[in-house]
């Protein structure tokens, strides 16, 4: 629960602070051995250390994001996902979400610092990483050091705001 409530979205990095290829590797691990349905794995990570590319990546996004020294691609592989056979529904989005939370945790671990970016340009990641057809870049997760110390006070709906039992 600890870890948990560590981890925040963080909208400004340290330029100055590297990350090892080490502490990457441990975030990738957690990302690996993340659940998916059916176990069938319908990702790919793909590491940007290139100042350009990230730049290129997160042209349409915050600014800020380009000075985490890395940015991790969380690309999907939807004919590889499960499909719900009782309505159809292709579990890449949630099997990415799992992974990619597993990572964020694992490097909040670390002392890392990270946040969940959804809005950016597709087809420059599309682009800038030469994803073959039939692999769609999700999700964004800059990855580096915190530039300031303080942790943004989380607001959350209380418990029974989100939960029911038996209904609705």
């Amino acid at each position: 629960m600890e870890l948990m409530g560590a981890r925040y979205s963080c909208r400004k990095y340290s330029a100055e602070r590297q990350v090892s290829d080490e502490q990457v590797r441990c975030v990738l691990e957690a990302a690996r051995i993340a659940p998916s349905a059916c176990n069938r794995q319908p990702w790919r990570f793909v590491v940007v250390r290139d100042p350009a590319k990230r730049a290129a990546i997160l042209a349409k996004s915050r600014p800020s994001f380009t000075d985490a020294p890395v940015l991790i691609v969380a690309c999907g592989q939807r004919d590889q996902a499960w499909v719900r056979p009782s309505d159809g529904k292709n579990h890449t989005d949630v099997d990415l979400s799992i992974a990619v939370e597993h990572m964020c945790l694992a490097a909040t671990a670390l002392g890392l610092a990270t946040c969940w970016i959804c809005s950016f340009d597709t087809e420059a990641a599309r682009r800038e990483l030469e994803l073959p057809q039939g692999v769609e870049p999700i999700a964004l997760l800059p990855l580096g050091y915190a530039a300031s110390e303080t942790i943004p006070e989380k607001i959350r709906k209380t418990l029974n705001d989100v939960t029911s039992c038996e209904k609705y």
